[in-house]
């Protein structure tokens, strides 16, 4: 396997359309953990009128909510499937990132294969514990999935602060120009 020094067009617009997905993912995610949590909501529509009761509050929260609901589910299926063509695109071209384990690695090159690692784990346990809550798989579990899903709530950020220390570190140290040739491609 080799690492790699030109991003093609199909690995760019693998990795915008996961970057667009991851966040409409954690913002659909984070709106309906809080701001837009069908209990925040049934508690608005019960403080602004006695005349509705909970279950019709609920109703109407779950009906405000389903359009949010469907863009998560829709971008879900998108960052699955374009997570499923990347790793058959690395495998197939060769690609490698740094082993984090090995030992002649530099620190560096250890950490960038770390998040590597975390950024497909994350992904992976994302998209395993939300396709068996969408199936109904595993539901002996429903609780366990549903908390580790909603972790990634609090690993995203992780990731994005990682991912753009890494792109700072390579545009002042060794692979200059790395964000335009991810934005552009490769110039010459």
């Amino acid at each position: 396997m080799k690492n790699q020094t030109k991003f093609t067009p199909l690995h760019r617009l693998l990795h915008w359309i996961m970057a667009l997905a991851m966040i409409v993912l954690y913002i659909t995610g984070f709106l309906r953990m809080h701001w837009m949590n069908k209990n925040h909501i049934v508690g608005i529509i019960q403080d602004t009128s006695d005349l509705i009761s909970k279950e019709e509050a609920t109703v109407i929260a779950k009906t405000i909510r389903e359009p949010m609901w469907q863009w998560h589910e829709l971008f879900a299926h998108v960052m699955i499937i374009s997570f499923l063509v990347r790793i058959l695109y690395v495998l197939i071209k060769g690609i490698r990132f740094p082993n984090p384990f090995k030992a002649g690695n530099s620190v560096k090159e250890r950490l960038q294969g770390l998040v590597y690692v975390y950024f497909y784990l994350y992904l992976f346990v994302a998209a395993f514990t939300g396709i068996c809550m969408e199936k109904e798989l595993l539901m002996d579990w429903k609780k366990d999935l549903e908390t580790v899903h909603k972790l990634g709530l609090y690993l995203f950020p992780i990731f994005i602060v990682l991912h753009f220390t890494g792109i700072i570190m390579g545009e002042y140290g060794n692979k200059k120009g790395i964000v335009s040739k991810m934005i552009g491609g490769e110039k010459n």
